[in-house]
């Protein structure tokens, strides 16, 4: 799976759209702690121009080449991390996620409406199950929600995303070839049953750079992306991966 998450939006912007909620009362799990190493317009422009496009990870398998290449160590970039709780909190299908201020609402109108199967035809799958962009486009926060089983062929329903492999072979997964690997971590979320994996990859590419966290519940993979050029990430990197940490499994 390469590229599930695209770094820029791929359609045209909507003006200045409230982020939309549709599950406000779902419970909020707690985040503990633990981390273990390992003719365009100008702005129209910007959108289409970052794109880096994550979605193909879905048919590769890209990661063997990054791996084998020396990257420079990896920083404790976890230490690095914003305060989230005034931020606004976005409800979706099974997770919810932290939305930097000022950033809008960019998911289309089909968007919202695909998944859904009429008079028996083939629901076409959504490619983001959350999409938001700071005012000039350049900043992204994107959420994707795929089976398991497409990432990694298996028989078996993943519980976890360890199901899928250590937090050293899941990178082949969610981190696209050719990258620059900066972190690698495994987080811990305190659940009422118990603890939850989380799954933490911050990488470079392309002159992008991108937080990725990824968890897996009931068979789906869930996974979240803040991405911006990396002449911004010196600014905003620590508010963008805080909004990719910010990801909760429901």
């Amino acid at each position: 799976m390469a590229n599930l998450l695209s770094l820029s939006p791929h359609h045209h912007h909507h003006p200045l759209n409230p982020p939309q909620n549709p599950n406000p009362n779902s419970p909020k799990p707690t985040l503990l702690a633990t981390s273990l190493p390992s003719t365009i317009s100008k702005r129209q422009f910007t959108f289409k121009t970052t794109s880096l496009c994550l979605v193909s990870l879905i048919t590769q398998n890209p990661l063997a080449q990054a791996l084998s290449e020396p990257s420079p160590p990896l920083k404790p970039v976890l230490s690095s991390l914003a305060n989230t709780k005034s931020w606004f909190q976005f409800y979706g299908d099974g997770f919810a996620i932290r939305v930097p201020p000022q950033f809008e609402d960019i998911m289309e109108p089909e968007d919202y409406s695909a998944g859904l199967s009429l008079y028996g035809d083939k629901a076409k799958p959504k490619t983001f199950a959350a999409r938001f962009a700071s005012s000039d486009g350049s900043e992204v926060l994107s959420v994707v929600v795929r089976p398991s089983n497409q990432l990694k062929i298996t028989f078996l329903e993943a519980k976890d995303i360890t199901d899928l492999g250590s937090l050293k072979e899941a990178a082949k997964l969610f981190v696209p070839g050719g990258t620059t690997l900066y972190s690698a971590r495994t987080l811990k979320i305190k659940e009422e049953e118990g603890y939850r994996t989380y799954y933490f990859y911050e990488f470079g590419i392309d002159e992008q750079h991108a937080a990725l966290v990824a968890a897996v519940n009931s068979g789906k993979a869930i996974i979240a992306g803040a991405t911006a050029p990396q002449s911004k990430w010196d600014e905003d990197g620590v508010k963008l991966r805080s909004a990719a940490i910010s990801l909760t499994v429901l």
